[in-house]
C-alpha cells in the first residue's frame, strides 16, 4: 500500500507509521519501507536512520537485498522497517540514467517476500510524483490518499490520479486507488465539515467513515521516537487509527474471502 500525496503536510508518514503499528499490534506482520529521504518514518518508528545506515537508498541504487537491512521496529512485534538516509536525496538523480529504474524496488521486494510474508507492506513516500514514488507505485497493489480537512484540499489529487492512471496503464496493471483516509480534521470550523463532505463526494467508496482529528499528541509523538498509539494510547488520535485500520483489515479480509 502507497502512502502517496504529493502535496506536503497532509500526514503521510504520520497515517503510514500509525496504521503499520495499529495493524502489528493487532497481530499482523507489516513492513514499512521509508522512501522519504527526511526519514520521518523511520524516526516514528524508533529505528537508527543516521548517515551510513544502510536501508532503501543501497536497495534501490547497489541492489542490495532487503532481509539484509530491514530492522524490528520497537513500536510493536511483527513489525519490520526498511529505513531511509539523507542519500536518498541523490537517488532520484542517480536513478535517471539506470536500466529499468522503475521497477528496482518491486523485483527487491517480491524477491524479499518470497522468503518472507507479510501481511502489509506499507511505502512512506516524499512529497513529489518523482522516480522514489514512482518505484513504490510500481511495487504496490493499493494506494491510500491522506487528504488533510483544510482549504485546497483536493488540490493536486487530480495530478497524483493522472499519475496513477499513468502507471496502471503501462507499468502497474494492479494498481488501485482502495483508501482515501481524512485527517487534521478540527470539529469546530465549518470549513472542516465541508471537506468530508467534498471528499466523500469524490471518492464515495474510498473514503474511511472515520476521520483522525488535529492533535497535539499525534504530533508530539515522533520526537520521542514513537507512534501515538504507544506514546498516548487513550488519546482521541490514537483511537482513531486505530479504527482506521480495523477498517483497513476488515475491508481487506473481505476482498481476500
Amino acid at each position: 500500500m502507497v502512502v502517496a500525496n504529493q502535496k506536503g503536510g497532509v500526514g503521510k508518514t504520520t497515517t503510514t507509521v500509525n496504521l503499520a503499528a495499529a495493524l502489528a499490534i493487532g497481530g499482523l506482520s507489516v513492513l514499512v519501507i521509508d522512501l522519504d529521504p527526511q526519514g520521518n518514518a523511520s524516526t516514528a518508528l524508533g529505528v537508527e536512520h543516521g548517515s551510513g545506515t544502510r536501508g532503501t537508498y543501497e536497495v534501490l541504487l547497489d541492489g542490495d537485498a532487503i532481509e539484509d537491512l530491514v530492522v524490528d521496529s520497537p513500536e510493536a512485534p511483527n513489525l519490520r522497517v526498511l529505513p531511509a538516509t539523507v542519500d536518498l536525496a541523490a537517488a532520484e538523480v542517480e536513478l535517471v540514467s539506470v536500466v529499468a529504474r522503475e521497477g528496482r524496488l518491486n523485483k527487491a521486494l517480491r524477491t524479499y517476500l518470497k522468503d518472507h510474508p507479510a501481511d502489509y507492506v506499507f511505502f512512506d513516500c516524499p512529497p513529489s510524483l518523482g522516480l522514489l514514488t514512482l518505484n513504490a507505485l510500481v511495487a504496490a497493489n493499493e494506494i491510500l490518499i491522506p487528504i488533510q480537512c483544510e482549504y485546497y484540499a483536493l488540490e493536486g489529487v487530480s495530478q497524483l490520479m493522472q499519475t496513477i492512471n499513468l502507471v496502471k496503464g503501462e507499468l502497474n496493471d494492479e494498481l488501485e486507488l482502495s483508501t482515501v483516509l481524512l485527517t487534521m480534521f478540527d470539529a469546530r470550523t465549518k470549513l472542516a465539515a465541508q471537506v468530508v463532505d467534498e471528499v466523500r463526494a469524490h471518492f464515495a467508496e474510498q473514503t474511511l467513515p472515520m476521520v483522525i482529528p488535529r492533535s497535539v499528541r499525534i504530533s508530539e509523538a515522533p520526537s520521542y521516537g514513537q507512534t501515538v498509539l504507544t506514546y498516548q494510547p487513550e488519546s482521541t488520535g490514537a483511537e482513531s487509527y486505530l479504527a482506521a485500520a480495523i477498517e483497513i483489515a476488515r475491508r481487506g479480509a473481505k476482498e481476500n474471502s
